[in-house]
């Protein structure tokens, strides 16, 4: 059995869930001048990510100068925006490091998205600038498992499916305590985070060993930070996962041109195409993933 043969577990072998990641928490326009700030920009980006092949929107929201926002509010007009222009499945981030658990959880419960990030681990998480030999940012990423435990809670009662962000080997291996527990039931669809300073690198052996300790009937996708993103992409499509892009994770086509989300997707969409998939449609990822959408 060859490595793409192991690894296409829970996944659909012939349709790849691309998500699009819109925003993300820490990118800013200084960065790059495309990224969405508003309920309506990011619904736009959204809608046409959609149309460029994109079946779920990976959604940080944001107030209108940008910065990160918890609001159940803000998270609600977003939802509501990007309900208004497409059918993509929404997917909210729980992702904070200084936000207490208890603001995560009442827009999870209030606003009911189709799914929800929940990350499985602690860390340090950095990124290093080789040309100025310092930490662009350094700090530690808390979520212990208690808080874990209380966000599980949160979406298993709203009805909102969760999405296992690991960025590290030992992330994967959190999930046995709520899978024991009943917390979490099958079939899981986890997240594979690599090139984070803190968690796994980015290489395709390291992507082969993450999805080694996904469950077999577990659907994954890889998430790549950086230009290391195309290579990892073109990997996981290989062995039959899924794949994310977006200016949360990176701002460039392959050859270095930057770019937009809806670019990203539709070089995304190509990439697949390129290996003998098809981009999943929002009610083919909302069938693989068990996912219960009803605007669907």
């Amino acid at each position: 059995m060859t490595i793409a043969q192991e690894s296409v577990k829970g996944n659909d072998p012939e349709k790849a869930v691309i998500s699009a990641a819109l925003t993300g928490a820490l990118t800013t326009r200084d960065q790059c001048e495309a990224i969405p700030y508003t309920p309506e920009e990011i619904a736009e980006d959204a809608a046409e990510a959609r149309e460029n092949g994109a079946a779920i929107a990976h959604i940080h929201a944001r107030t209108e100068n940008g910065s990160p926002t918890f609001d159940e509010e803000i998270y609600q007009a977003v939802h509501d925006e990007v309900r208004a222009r497409t059918d993509i499945l929404v997917n909210f981030s729980t992702g904070a490091l200084h936000e207490p658990v208890e603001s995560r959880i009442e827009y999870v419960e209030g606003v009911q998205p189709d799914i929800a990030a929940l990350n499985m681990g602690s860390m340090n998480y950095a990124k290093y600038s080789e040309s100025r030999d310092d930490f662009v940012f350094d700090m530690v990423f808390e979520n212990p498992f208690n808080e874990i435990r209380d966000l599980l809670g949160a979406m298993n009662d709203a009805g909102v499916k969760p999405e296992l962000e690991c960025f590290d080997t030992g992330h994967v291996g959190n999930v046995r305590p709520f899978l024991e527990s009943g917390d979490l039931e099958p079939p899981l669809n986890f997240s594979l985070i690599m090139g984070v300073l803190g968690g796994i690198p980015p290489s395709i052996e390291n992507l082969a060993h993450q999805v080694r300790q996904v469950p077999d009937d577990a659907n994954w996708q890889v998430i790549g930070i950086s230009r290391d993103q195309w290579q990892l992409a073109a990997g996981a499509l290989a062995m039959g996962g899924n794949i994310r892009v977006g200016l949360e994770d990176n701002f460039y086509l392959p050859h270095g041109e930057m770019s937009t989300n809806p670019e990203l997707v539709a070089k995304a969409a190509e990439l697949t195409r390129n290996v003998g998939r098809e981009p999943a449609t929002p009610e083919e990822a909302a069938e693989i993933m068990e996912i219960d959408a009803d605007h669907l």
